[in-house]
């Protein structure tokens, strides 16, 4: 299992609105609005890299009222 924190910049005023959209995304474990550089911070995790990649660009991208996505993937060293 892969997991990784996805930091989520969104349009002024629907950092809550995209937060509750994307905690009902499947393989979201949790979407917090938070403040500072970053509007959303949200936990995820699917079976391979391919997969998060697939559930951060065809669900969590087309979230309406997102203008920008950074994924950090969570290594164990």
């Amino acid at each position: 299992m892969v997991q990784a924190y996805i930091l989520i910049q969104t349009e002024v005023g629907k950092a809550s609105a995209v937060a509750d959209v994307i905690a009902k995304i499947s393989g979201v474990i949790k979407a917090d609005d938070v403040t500072g550089p970053y509007d959303v911070i949200v936990r995820a995790e699917a079976e391979t890299v391919d997969d998060l990649g697939r559930l951060v660009v065809a669900e969590v991208q087309r979230v309406p009222g997102i203008t920008r996505t950074l994924t950090c993937p969570v290594v164990h060293l």
